[in-house]
């Protein structure tokens, strides 16, 4: 067990590494056609948004979030993720971390606490809810700002600037309470515990049975996948 569970957390380091450098790679091939082929570059830009439904955002245009792939902040974003991901402790088949969470109206709380028979009195998520609520309890931890206002960030988004405080991530998290998650939204501690411990930022999907960790989700937005939740709890149910 001990043996499995370190090689998964070497793959933690060696996969941060790699994504590094591929974003790196990326970015810098980006950069070089769209000086000698701007056609071909905004191409293969687009294609890249529909794998993270950017396209399919009616708020956003290709000049809202094309651009800001091309900007120190995003180079940045990209480090501060994969920082944040050495920390993960989340893996299948293993306890899932009961890490320090607030709720909304700043009270302490922990992941533990919401799991099945332990838990206290936008749209794919929302049907998950309806639809399975009857075999599992639903929790949103609100992570730090994906795309804040200060770092990197999309035109014509929500004006969020990266949290300083605890009382800021809560009036943030307020913001997506107005979306009626149908579900319980705490927050995750300024530490960041529960994301670094999870592997969580920008977004990513679990499900946790008896304490351990029963399904691990890809990291968003790429691997921010409803559908295989939904197959998850249909096994269950």
């Amino acid at each position: 067990m001990f043996l499995g569970y370190a090689l998964r957390k070497l793959l933690v380091y060696l996969s941060a590494v790699a994504m590094i450098l591929f974003a790196i790679a990326h970015l810098t091939l980006l950069k070089l056609l769209s000086v000698v082929f701007p056609g071909l570059m905004k191409k293969i830009h687009l294609k890249m948004g529909e794998k993270f439904t950017m396209t399919q955002n009616p708020k956003f245009k290709y000049e809202d979030w094309g651009p800001s792939f091309f900007s120190l902040a995003f180079i940045k974003t990209v480090l501060s993720v994969n920082w944040c991901s050495l920390g993960l402790e989340a893996f299948e088949g293993h306890a899932a971390p009961d890490t320090a969470l607030f709720t909304l109206d700043g009270q302490k709380t922990s992941i533990h606490r919401f799991l099945k028979g332990n838990r206290p009195l936008l749209d794919e998520f929302k049907q998950l809810v309806k639809d399975f609520s009857d075999v599992a309890d639903f929790l949103v931890v609100y992570l730090a700002e994906a795309h804040a206002t200060d770092a990197w960030a999309f035109a014509n988004n929500v004006d969020i600037k990266v949290h300083k405080t605890l009382e800021e991530r809560l009036a943030a998290a307020r913001t997506l309470v107005k979306e009626d998650p149908l579900c319980p939204v705490v927050v995750d501690e300024m530490t960041n515990i529960t994301a670094s411990k999870y592997g969580a930022l920008p977004e990513r999907l679990y499900v946790i049975q008896s304490g351990k960790v029963f399904y691990q989700g890809g990291i968003g937005p790429w691997g921010y996948n409803p559908e295989e939740v939904r197959k998850v709890l249909e096994k269950i149910k």
